[in-house]
């Protein structure tokens, strides 16, 4: 029998439901995430500052949709629901929702001050979710105010294709938070696993050598890179590690391993490459610009 008199769960103690969600970011990372969330039905904001990124964005995900079409994996009908549901806007103040996936770039004092002025912007329920791939959950939600609503909702590239989700709990994280965002996951189609608060989680940490290694290699002259990821692939890898670099982006690999380094006290074997770094001074950021270590014009 229940007791009428008792105090309603807050929203730590019981897992929220969401049914709205907010994407930040539309890079490669922000408009693949936010293509799975439309394709699954949920109304989705798409933010970004820079208008013209966020139209590039919307001309992928409606690409994303067709290409599904094409496959018979969607019909026209859905693939147009799916449009419908979604909300571009370069407005941060619209940015309201159950839940919000920052997928902005890789630094930790640009994460804080979003999350911040999100967090005053929605109400202590909503739930801020970082697509870091690096950065530790519980330094991310140190500053904001119920840090208990923090958690980590990494994606893999390409979004609407990789069915991995890391779910990463901070210090302050609740359980029911990371409950609903691992529910949520699964909701989207993805296959969801709980990873430490650990730097680069799982993933990252075991694939930073693939990258690292292979940028080793090619400094030290033992093989040109074209070498390397033939040989790589001709082992089952779908792609080597210098198109895969191209296809994540040259500049936010080299984030991400920078942070690692940093984060594992810098530990030689996780030192970034000075070739990644040449090649993000060139602004030859891979397939998003056009060259990085292939040519793709």
């Amino acid at each position: 029998m229940s007791d009428s008199s008792a105090q309603p769960l807050s929203p730590t103690d019981q897992q929220p439901g969401i049914s709205t969600i907010a994407i930040v970011g539309a890079g490669t990372m922000g408009l693949g995430i936010a293509q799975v969330c439309v394709q699954h039905g949920f109304p989705t904001i798409l933010f970004d500052i820079n208008e013209g990124v966020l139209t590039k964005a919307q001309r992928s995900i409606a690409a994303g949709l067709s290409k599904l079409v094409e496959k018979g994996k969607l019909t026209a009908d859905e693939r147009e629901a799916a449009l419908a549901r979604l909300r571009p806007t370069t407005d941060l103040s619209t940015v309201q929702a159950d839940l919000i996936v920052e997928a902005v770039v890789e630094k930790l004092s640009v994460k804080h001050q979003l999350f911040q002025e999100l967090a005053a912007l929605n109400g202590p329920s909503t739930i801020l979710a970082s697509n870091t791939s690096s950065l530790p959950i519980t330094r991310l939600a140190a500053p904001i105010q119920h840090p208990e609503r923090v958690v980590g909702m990494h994606f893999f590239n390409p979004a609407p294709l990789m069915p991995l989700v890391e779910v990463i709990s901070g210090v302050a994280t609740a359980p029911a938070i990371a409950d609903a965002v691992f529910a949520l996951a699964e909701k989207l189609s993805k296959k969801p696993v709980r990873a430490a608060d650990a730097p680069g989680f799982i993933v990252n940490r075991v694939a930073r050598h693939f990258y690292v290694e292979g940028l080793k290699i090619v400094e030290e002259q033992v093989a040109p890179f074209q070498v390397v990821d033939e040989l790589m692939e001709a082992t089952g890898f779908r792609m080597g590690p210098f198109r895969l670099m191209d296809l994540i982006g040259v500049d936010t690999n080299f984030s991400v391993t920078s942070a690692m380094f940093e984060a594992f006290h810098f530990d030689p074997k996780f030192r970034p490459s000075r070739i990644q770094q040449q090649k993000v001074d060139a602004g030859q950021h891979g397939r998003k610009t056009g060259r990085g270590f292939y040519d793709y014009s």
